[in-house]
């Protein structure tokens, strides 16, 4: 099987190196028989989907460069949260690229877990997305409480006649 590592450490500086990782996936891929096609790193925050290594194998992967993405833990896969974890999966899904996790071995789209490992991100994507709505309204009630008007600050009369002008239009 033609497989994609993806490793990720968050510094850059030198004080972080992926080569543990590296090491460790290429002597699982040998035990598997797997062919390693490409090897994607990033120095770079999980949190941000502007990762270019990341990118390049999600490119690759919806051209078929491989069929499978072999990566240490899920938080070195993505750190975006359940959400966008999970439509990352699903986009490897829709490639038809299998993905891995090596030390979590439950996270294998190949193993009989995978439609329930799917569903249980799916259903704390959707948690997650209520517990920030309810966070952020609870700060806008608290901001309220304390006297704070939020939004834009409002445009003088002056100005707002300005932009309302025929002249302007």
């Amino acid at each position: 099987m033609r497989t994609a590592i993806y490793t990720r450490v968050s510094k850059s500086d030198g004080s972080q190196d992926p080569e543990n990782q590296l090491r460790e996936l290429k002597t699982f891929c040998e035990r598997q028989g797997w062919d390693v096609a490409e090897v994607y790193t990033d120095f770079a925050s999980g949190k941000r989907s502007d990762r270019a290594s990341f990118k390049r194998m999600m490119t690759d992967a919806s051209k078929s460069k491989f069929q499978t993405v072999l990566f240490w833990a899920m938080d070195r896969f993505s750190r975006e949260g359940i959400e966008a974890t999970l439509m990352y999966l699903r986009q490897l899904e829709g490639y038809k690229v299998g993905f891995r996790s090596y030390q979590e071995p439950f996270f294998d789209s190949a193993g009989p877990f995978k439609e329930l490992m799917i569903a249980m991100f799916a259903s704390f994507a959707s948690l997650e997305r209520a517990k920030i709505s309810e966070r952020t309204l609870a700060g806008l009630a608290k901001a309220k409480a304390q006297g704070r008007v939020g939004g834009r600050p409002k445009r003088s009369e002056e100005h707002t006649s300005e932009l309302q002008s025929p002249c302007n239009l």
